[in-house]
């Protein structure tokens, strides 16, 4: 058993200011806003301006509806391994706690080996060669239901009335397991090769942990639905057509999954300066594979044309293949699809992510895309 102490990576989140304004505009707009265009009015032109665009969508995401994920100082993570056990421990501000992972090596391959970790357990099939890391995120921020906010490890650290959201607690306690898988020995996992996955209320905390910390590699998010894949806007257009849907005035309600700050918000959605489609563009350029299912609670085509509609964030910057799409039925992952993920696994964690891959792209629904946004789709140079 080994035990050091862990200094925060600085890619975490690679904090780009670039002269950024510090307010947002809350004008009403039923259509999704423009990830192109900053939020002074001036267009993203190149390639060289996301870093500072994805800056400037990072910030009021946590600002209005994930809450704060901060940052550790330096030192303040220990982990130790043994047994297949990860333990991470985190200190701050006299306070300490302590969680653990279970990591399991894969079968095949060499070590160090590419990971995936799975927000609640793996849902996914694993091909061989990879191994996985369970991750308790019911330990670290609470989810059973509304009342569930200030409870859990995260909270137990910085204070019940802390205003972060229970995903965005799992996705701070994730890079946290992150910065102990490079700091401690005898994991045998390359932390410059990991992946996360979940499923359902499990899949969301996925997406904002791959949407949060650029070391994640490849994001899995599966059925994440209303609250990540989905997007507001038109999931409240479904809503006032008729379909049955989970709006996010009543996911407010259910569970405490968004930060205090998104109470605010949730019934007045078309006001954001954001919406899901632009999640992606703080995953980008990293491989992305969104998969939806058909239950029209979820919102198969809310989900379909926001993560499309998304997608065109990675076909501007020319990596178009480097984000997925795929839809099946709750929570049971088809044989039919596993060369699909399998594609994006080997691209992107065993062998590393060089290059653009073959787009893939199927979904259970289809939608109008034009319906739901207006601005244009540069290509940047």
């Amino acid at each position: 058993m080994e035990k050091r102490q862990s200094p925060v990576s600085a890619t975490e989140f690679v904090d780009v200011r670039c002269g950024l304004p510090s307010g947002y505009s809350f004008t009403s707009d039923p259509k999704l806003p423009d990830p192109f265009t900053f939020a002074n009015g001036t267009k993203v032109k190149s390639k060289a301006d996301w870093p500072c665009r994805r800056q400037e969508i990072n910030d009021p995401f946590q600002k209005y509806e994930l809450g704060t994920k901060p940052i550790p100082k330096a030192g303040a993570v220990a982990g130790s391994f043994s047994a297949g056990k990860l333990s991470v421990t985190v200190t701050e501000g006299g306070k300490s706690i302590t969680f653990s992972a279970i990591i399991k090596a894969p079968t095949g391959g060499t070590a160090p080996y590419p990971a995936i970790i799975g927000i609640g357990g793996v849902s996914i099939p694993i091909p061989a060669g990879v191994g996985s890391i369970t991750f308790g995120n019911d330990e670290m921020a609470a989810q059973q239901n509304s009342a569930s906010h200030g409870k859990g490890k995260f909270f137990d650290l910085y204070g019940s009335s802390m205003n972060t959201g229970a995903t965005t607690g799992w996705a701070w306690g994730v890079s946290r397991l992150i910065d102990a898988l490079e700091s401690t020995a005898g994991h045998n996992i390359d932390p410059k090769r990991l992946g996360v996955s979940g499923c359902s209320r499990n899949g969301k905390g996925a997406f904002i942990v791959g949407a949060l910390d650029q070391r994640i590699a490849l994001t899995i998010p599966q059925e994440s639905g209303s609250g990540r894949a989905a997007c507001w806007r038109i999931s409240d257009n479904e809503k006032a057509a008729g379909k049955n849907i989970q709006t996010a005035g009543e996911i407010i309600s259910e569970n405490a999954w968004f930060g205090t700050p998104f109470n605010t918000y949730a019934k007045v959605t078309s006001t954001l300066p954001l919406d899901h489609h632009m999640l992606t563009g703080l995953v980008y350029p990293r491989g992305l594979f969104v998969i939806e299912n058909d239950i029209d609670w979820l919102g198969p085509v809310s989900m379909t044309a926001c993560q499309e509609i998304g997608q065109l964030i990675y076909s501007a910057n020319g990596a178009t293949g480097n984000f997925g799409f795929s839809g099946h039925s709750h929570c049971a992952f088809p044989s039919s699809q596993s060369t699909d993920l399998n594609a994006y696994i080997t691209h992107f964690l065993i062998n590393g992510g060089t290059g653009d891959i073959k787009q893939v792209q199927t979904s259970s629904a289809k939608a109008t895309l034009s319906t739901y946004y207006s601005w244009a789709v540069p290509s940047l140079a």
